[in-house]
This record gives structure tokens, C-alpha cells and sequence, in this order.
């Protein structure tokens, strides 16, 4: 039997835009386009529910087979409302395929998906369907990318800082020896002076004994966090730097779901995670932070701020919103920083997010529709 809420087709979009100026100077990022993966998911009432991947290193054509052959045929004829059984069903039928990867990107686009549509029909946004814990999120400026080298880090700070943001986040390890990363940390205090708060984003070039070592010498401009220092399974690394340094260790973008998180709750050193939302959507984000609170741990997902506002504005163990601009041109209604260093969740029903349909009309290079 089928209802308004029955999902009938699901449609996805390959898209590579420019990126706005120059790409980022990463270091480890060499993508000449921004590769996105668009999925929208029709009811049989007409509702439309959107969400989009940002894999960062290619993958868009994989991610669109695995729609159509491991996704869609567990989706299609599902009602909308079911999210939690939809994720469910997906996570255990692709189990044997993979816990993690490309299944799970894959999953997580139908999850965000599917609650937009269940906003949308309860006319509410997301944040205010899961019970409004606040309006205003701080948010960090993310982009001083360690290519920029260093005066370039400085002046992409001070473009956030006088947006009004409060704390920005600069890139370390992989292109420099670590002293000289240690040196661009102290030029970047001395340019913000005290009162920004700066996070180092080490995107998992150290080893732990390194780390330890730069950290020390770190410690002393105090830095807010220090962000993946290590690989995504080194836990006993996360472990020993944690113990070793005074600032704080974060981490968690790059781990798939709380099974993957699983040992920073067993032992819990690391004080704030950072999950992705490709990496579980919504629904799994939502349950990493309830996971966390009794053991003081609090959420500052990674990227997505336009989407993930609405996770921190309704949680209670919120920390920073991560404020990466490079998409604000896709967005009909982007959402951007206040003055005061904030940012706050749309009142449109569901996340909220509307492509500008030029993008979507210019810029697509594949994509399929799928049905029963």
C-alpha cells in the first residue's frame, strides 16, 4: 500500500563546479573542480528531500553505481518517515560489502535526505524537529590552508576575523618540518593576539612522537585544539599525545560511524569529536552526540556548517560550528556568520538548503533516475 510519504524515485546529480578563486592550497588536496554528489528523494505525495556529498577525492561515478545497485533497491518503495529503519536496513544488507567507505557515503546522502523530506512535512526546521536546544552557534573561519604558506594563513585569518568570527582554524605537518610549523603558530598569535581563539588542523600528518614534540612547543601559544594529529586507527597515539600536552586533542572526521568511534568512549581523552556527516548522516551524528554527553564530550562536525547548524542547534553538548566558505555560492539562501561570531540555524522547513538551479543546470556532468 503506498501513501503520500512513499518514497517513489530517487534522483542524483554529478556535479563539478569551479571552485570560487583560486583551490584551496591544502596541501593535500589537488581536486581542479568541486566534485558533488546530489541526491534528491520523491514522495509519492510530491515531497522532495535533498542532500549532497562533497567527497573531496573523486569517487562521484562510484558513489552513483552504488546508488542503483546497493542503496536504491532497499529505498524504493520504503515510506519516507521510517529513517531510522531505513538506516538500519542499509547499514546491515552492505555490512558484508563495507562498514565504512563508499556504501556508507552513499547511505548518509539518503539519510539527510530523508529528513529533510520529514521536516518539510512537519513544516518545521530540522533543529526545531529535534527539539531547539539553541538559535546561536559559535563558529571557527576554516580555510587558512598551509599552502597559503604563512603570511597567507595570516591574512585569510584576518578575513575572518573581521566577519566577526572569533577563532579560526590553520593547517600544519605534511609540506614543512614541524619547527616551522611551530613558528607559523607563533606568528599567527602574535597576529591575532589574544583574544581569537586558533585551532590547528594537523589532518593526520604526524606520528604520535612527533606530535608530542611540536605540541610542547605548540602548548605555549594557546592553541584551542589539535586536530587529527594521527591516523584515523592510531588510538593509542590519540591516547599519548592527549596525556602528554596541555591543549586539547580532538578528531573523528575521518572514522565511520560511533562503531568506529568506539574507543574514544571506552577511553575518553579526547574532548571534543568531529564527525563527519558523510560518514553517517544525521541520523548517526545524532546518536555520536548523545553518546558523548555523559562523558563530557562535545560535537564540532566536520565542514557542512549549512546543513550541520541544525545538529548543533539542537544538541546539548554543541561546541564550534566549522565555517568553510568555499560553498556559499551554491546556496539560493546561504548561511553565513553574524557579526557577533555566530551563526543560526534557517526557519525553512527541513535543513533548509536550496541549490541555486544554475549549478544544477550548468554544472552536471552525470547522474540517473531511479524508480521501482
Amino acid at each position: 500500500m503506498t501513501t503520500p510519504t512513499t518514497i517513489v524515485e530517487l534522483r542524483t546529480s554529478l556535479l563539478q563546479v569551479p571552485w570560487r578563486g583560486a583551490a584551496p592550497a591544502a596541501g593535500i588536496l589537488s581536486e581542479p573542480h568541486r566534485e558533488i554528489f546530489v541526491l534528491e528523494i520523491e514522495t509519492q505525495g510530491g515531497l522532495v528531500g535533498m542532500s549532497y556529498l562533497m567527497p573531496l577525492r573523486g569517487g562521484l561515478h562510484t558513489l552513483d553505481a552504488c546508488m542503483k545497485e546497493l542503496i536504491a533497491p532497499h529505498v524504493i518503495g520504503r515510506d519516507a518517515t521510517e529513517v531510522e529503519g531505513i538506516w538500519q536496513t542499509l547499514y546491515r544488507s552492505n555490512f558484508w560489502l563495507g562498514r565504512m567507505g563508499v556504501t556508507v557515503f552513499a547511505q548518509s546522502a539518503v539519510d539527510m535526505a530523508l529528513w529533510d523530506i520529514v521536516g518539510k512535512r512537519a513544516s518545521l526546521p530540522l533543529f526545531r524537529l529535534w527539539g531547539a536546544a539553541r538559535t546561536e552557534i559559535p563558529a571557527y573561519g576554516s580555510g587558512c590552508f598551509r599552502g597559503l604558506g604563512r603570511d597567507g594563513m595570516i591574512r585569510r585569518a584576518k578575513e575572518f576575523t573581521a566577519q566577526g568570527l572569533k577563532a579560526i582554524k590553520m593547517q600544519v605537518a605534511h609540506i614543512r618540518p614541524w619547527r616551522e610549523d611551530v613558528e607559523n603558530v607563533k606568528a599567527m598569535r602574535e597576529a591575532m593576539g589574544g583574544g581569537i581563539e586558533i585551532m590547528i588542523d594537523v589532518n593526520m600528518g604526524w606520528d604520535a612522537d612527533t606530535a608530542i614534540q611540536a605540541g610542547h612547543r605548540i602548548d605555549e601559544f594557546d592553541p584551542y585544539w589539535l586536530e587529527e594529529p594521527v591516523i584515523a586507527e592510531d588510538f593509542a597515539g590519540y591516547r599519548r599525545i592527549a596525556a602528554a600536552l596541555k591543549t586539547r586533542v580532538v578528531g573523528g572526521e575521518s572514522h565511520f560511524t560511533r562503531n568506529d568511534l568506539r574507543p574514544f568512549f571506552e577511553t575518553p581523552s579526547v574532548p571534543i569529536l568531529q564527525p563527519d556527516p558523510m560518514r553517517g548522516g544525521y541520523t548517526e551524528l545524532r546518536k555520536i552526540a548523545a553518546a558523548g554527553e555523559p562523558w563530557g564530550i562535545r560535537i564540532a562536525p566536520h565542514l557542512f556548517h549549512e546543513t550541520m547548524v541544525h545538529l548543533l542547534a539542537s544538541i546539548p553538548n554543541a561546541s564550534y560550528l566549522e565555517y568553510m566558505d568555499w560553498n556559499d555560492d551554491l546556496w539560493i539562501e546561504p548561511v553565513l556568520p553574524a557579526q557577533d561570531g555566530t551563526m543560526s540555524p534557517p526557519e525553512r522547513p527541513g535543513h533548509g538548503v536550496v541549490f541555486r538551479p544554475e549549478i544544477l543546470k550548468d554544472h552536471r556532468i552525470g547522474g540517473q533516475r531511479l524508480t521501482r
